[in-house]
């Protein structure tokens, strides 16, 4: 009896050690460009001035997260992770944005087309160093 309670609490003890060492994350992997003013009118709340955040951390939605426009007024955390020149990420800073319109169809256009999010000319620079086109995120809806 007691040789097989051995093999079962090593097991129980590998798993546990194991499920230490693995992170789960809750978060997407995307892309994010920025735009500039004029920002208005939006496709969610067309000329309205209170629609952004006093910290100007606002973006656009691409179509991969515009949901037919539900994702107005959602809110999502973005960390920059990546870009085509090293360097340009600030390290572990995260923004949380506000969606208040649909990049394709938004007042001005962004600096590269079809990313997953557009941020606001503020918040793209909040998490990034240097002036780039494009970068790619981590993003979560909170």
């Amino acid at each position: 009896m007691q040789t097989q309670q051995r093999p079962v609490f090593q097991l129980v003890s590998y798993v546990l050690i194991l499920s230490q060492l693995v992170y789960f994350s809750y978060a997407d992997v995307g892309t994010a460009a920025q735009y500039s003013p004029p920002y208005l009118p939006t496709a969610c709340y067309g000329d309205d001035q209170t629609q952004f955040p006093s910290s100007n951390l606002f973006a656009a939605a691409g179509d991969g997260i515009w949901d037919n426009g539900a994702s107005c007024g959602r809110q999502y955390l973005v960390r920059c992770i990546s870009a085509s020149q090293p360097g340009t990420c600030v390290e572990d800073q995260t923004i949380q944005v506000k969606i208040v319109d649909y990049a394709p169809t938004a007042q001005s256009p962004p600096s590269t087309q079809s990313t997953t999010i557009v941020l606001s000319e503020t918040a793209f620079g909040g998490i990034t160093n240097i002036a780039v086109d494009s970068i790619n995120i981590e993003f979560q809806q909170v």
